[in-house]
């Protein structure tokens, strides 16, 4: 259990961290006064005061937020401070303020992943079969464990997810397989057979499959900085796409609702990930942070994503959204936001209902 809280507060910190950082440089690059970085909410733990930010930890680590000099739009603001009021800026440098903390969090992924593929390069694994099902079609036409798929119509085949992605879009056309065994090249032809299976949103599919399973192979490619930095764009634009993906398909109830997480569940698996290993832990931060991005993105108000469209219907209108509508838009945005809050609790209660009465056991024990 002190695994799972200690990886809960680093993650959490970490995420909160550069979320709120970003909001605080671009503020502060833009001539905005910060009273307040504070990570966490609630009462003043400790903290310190520099300048005019009073830079603190809170008691409830849950969230953070930056206190910019006005930033209410009726707030009243003395003379002297008008020059650093948020609300005097201008929509363009508000808008850029407000989406520095999702930046800032795709940014850590993105530096996260670099750092991950310079150090330990790309790992591929190789086409090389490792069990034959039974009766399965690449059993019958005679593959064998321990070959090396090569080609597959003669395309080249160089790694695992390459082979499968051709099998899997044969739509169970015949395939001629090439294959490398004891030195000599083989080729058989082969038809996939399509099974019932789930895909990564839990929907059921139909998969093309050949009967074949993984020899766990791996090799390493080294990576340049270039090329490592090409590949943590492309895997931290994966992970965007599946998150956006994912939360369409929550919207339309494609996906149920009771595959949503909250802190427990978020804690859960950071504990679990430090205990594989610190690099695991790494990639979980990571794949946090780009969530964490998309959430706060999303059109609702109280959330960046909520500040920001109503910047954009400024910066079209020419003039700020009436006070009537921004409370309005509040109010319900803070609605939504609990109910989500509500959910995602509830979910992570009976989720793991067993792991939270053994904490509570220990506790009053």
């Amino acid at each position: 259990m002190g695994t799972t809280l200690l990886s809960f507060v680093i993650v959490l910190g970490v995420l909160i961290f550069f979320h709120e950082f970003g909001h605080f440089l671009i503020a502060r690059l833009f001539g905005v006064g910060v009273d307040k970085f504070s990570l966490g909410f609630g009462p003043r733990l400790i903290g310190k005061k520099i300048g005019r930010t009073d830079y603190r930890i809170s008691a409830i680590p849950l969230g953070g937020y930056v206190k910019m000099v006005g930033e209410e739009p009726d707030a009243e603001i003395e003379p002297a401070d008008r020059p650093f009021s948020f609300t005097h800026k201008h929509v363009l440098k508000r808008m850029c303020i407000v989406a520095a903390g999702p930046f800032f969090n795709i940014l850590l992924a993105v530096l996260i992943f670099f750092g991950i593929f310079l150090i330990s390069g790309l790992f591929i694994l190789k086409p090389s079969v490792g069990e034959v099902r039974d009766g399965s079609p690449a059993f019958v036409t005679g593959i064998k464990k321990g070959d090396v798929i090569t080609a597959i119509d003669e395309k080249p085949v160089s790694n695992w997810n390459d082979m499968t992605e051709i099998i899997g879009a044969s739509n169970g056309n015949p395939l001629e397989i090439k294959v490398k065994r004891e030195g000599s090249d083989r080729v058989f032809r082969i038809t996939p057979e399509s099974i019932p299976a789930k895909n990564v949103f839990g929907e059921d599919i139909r998969r093309y499959i050949i009967g074949i399973s993984s020899a766990g192979d791996f090799y390493t490619v080294k990576l340049n900085p270039f090329q490592a930095f090409a590949e943590s764009l492309k895997q931290t634009y994966n992970i965007t796409e599946l998150m956006v993906v994912i939360i369409g398909k929550l919207i339309t109830g494609d996906i149920s609702t009771d595959t949503i997480g909250g802190p427990i569940m978020i804690a859960k698996m950071a504990g679990d990930q430090a205990k594989s290993g610190i690099g695991n832990l790494i990639f979980f931060i990571a794949l946090i942070s780009v969530n964490l991005a998309i959430i706060n993105l999303l059109p609702i108000p109280i959330l960046d994503g909520g500040h920001l469209l109503f910047f954009f219907i400024e910066a079209i209108k020419g003039h700020p959204v009436s006070l009537k509508v921004r409370e309005v838009a509040q109010q319900i945005g803070l609605f939504i936001i609990l109910l989500l809050v509500i959910l995602v609790f509830y979910n992570d209660i009976f989720r793991y209902k067993d792991d939270i009465l053994k904490f509570f056991q220990g506790i009053f024990s």
